[in-house]
This record gives C-alpha cells, structure tokens and sequence, in this order.
C-alpha cells in the first residue's frame, strides 16, 4: 500500500500537490490572442501557485509541464514550449533557489536537445540541498512510460540475477518509479473543466483526492488553490478500510 497510507483521515493541508494546468490555449482564444500568449499566461499561473504552496509549506508539487503526447502538437508551438522552458529555467533558478525550493525534471530527457539538459542540470544541481518546497516538472513525461520504465530496470536486475521474479513486488516496482522517494500526491487538481488524468503519474495517484476546476489554468491563482485545499479537507482517506477501522487507527 501507498506510503499515504499512515496519514489521518481527515488532513488540513495535502504533502504532496499534482496538477495538470490545463486551459492555456483556450484561454488564449477567449482573448482573441495567439496560442502561445496563452502559454506565457500559464508561467504566471505557475509562479503564483508555488508562492501560495511555499507560504502553506506544503511539501512537494508536482506540474505536468509537458506531457510525451505534446510532441504531436504543431512544431511552431513545440518549439516555442521549448524555448519558454528554458527561459522559466534561467530567469526562476537563483529565486528558486533564494525562496529554499528544491527543483526537479521528471521524465525522458533523451528527446531534449544538449542546451536545455544542461540548463535543467544547472537548476537541479544548484538547488538540490534546498529542504523547503520540492518542485517537481514532469516534462516529456507520461505516466505509462513512468511505469514501463520502472519495469525495464527491474527486468534487468533479473536478468543479471541479481533478484528473482519472485521479489517483484508493489513496493519494488514502487521504488523504481519517479520521485520514489518523495510521497505519493494526496491531491490532484485539474484546470479548465477537463475530467481525464490523461497518462499523468498513474501509478501514483492510486489514493488520490481528485478535484476538477473549471477555471482555465492562467486564470488559476492563490484562491483557487485555496478552493482545492477547502475541498481536500472534506475528504476522509480510507485507503480501503472502513470509516470505523479509520477512526480506531486515529
């Protein structure tokens, strides 16, 4: 079972934050602007949400800033996408690293040129040591290939002989997967109306409160983070158990 597990069933405040910001597009077209105005919109969205997570000390927040499937979008805006990554990447690293936030990239990096895997090395190294907020980017990331991956390095390990089938198990294949070591999301925010978890962090959202905005993510601020974390509070986590077997454990 999750690490979540041992959390009360009531929480006032999530550890760990996973949202898809969706909307950037739409949000655009409402304003007679181009698509990519829409994109530069959304890194605002993304500095006011960290701030107000730095400020509830939550623990860790995870954004799927570019999913595996966002290749097939047109080049113009792929690339454009690109270039504001390592823009955020270069203009946020010493603020990240001023406010105590530790930054990580999750996701295959192999598809990146060498310019933007140096620049997201850069920004790692420079804030590993942090301890507040962890800030995790799931760029050309895809839930499936989290997944498969994990069981790639576990299949090699048997092969080598170094583990038997036998010891595959949840929490192996768990150890292997991304942010291993980090708690799994106790929420999930989507924007803009959308209801799909559309192959984010499948595996470890297996306990996880999903809650659904219909607000277009560069619209998306403090008080709606607020809205989420009201809904979070009426949620009772069972993980299984009953109400009863909850309130015992408590």
């Amino acid at each position: 079972m999750s690490s979540n597990s041992t959390q009360p069933a009531f929480q006032l405040l999530p550890r760990h934050i996973a949202i898809i910001m969706d909307g950037n597009g739409r949000w655009a077209k409402k304003k007679f602007l181009p698509r990519l105005a829409g994109h530069k919109a959304g890194v605002e969205a993304v500095q006011q949400t960290v701030k107000r997570c730095v400020e509830k000390k939550i623990e860790v927040l995870t954004l799927f800033a570019f999913s595996s499937e966002n290749w097939r979008r047109p080049q113009e805006e792929v690339s454009y996408l690109m270039q504001l990554f390592i823009n955020a990447l270069k203009n946020e690293a010493k603020k990240l690293h001023e406010q105590n936030i530790q930054l990580r990239v999750i996701g295959d990096r192999t598809r990146f040129d060498e310019k933007l895997r140096q620049q997201i090395d850069e920004v790692e190294n420079l804030t590993a040591n942090n301890t507040g907020l962890k800030l995790l980017l799931a760029t050309n990331y895809g839930g499936q290939w989290d997944i498969t991956q994990a069981v790639q390095r576990i299949a090699a390990k048997i092969e080598s002989g170094a583990i038997s089938s036998l010891a595959v198990t949840d929490e192996l294949i768990q150890q292997h997967l991304s942010f291993a070591d980090l708690p799994d999301p106790d929420l999930f925010i989507r924007t803009s109306g959308e209801l799909r978890i559309s192959n984010f962090i499948l595996w470890q959202l297996a306990y996880t409160e999903l809650y659904f905005s219909d607000v277009l993510w560069p619209d998306f601020n403090g008080d709606e983070l607020d809205r989420a974390f009201a809904f979070f509070t009426t949620r009772e986590r069972r993980f299984g158990c009953t109400s009863e077997q909850v309130t015992q454990r408590i």
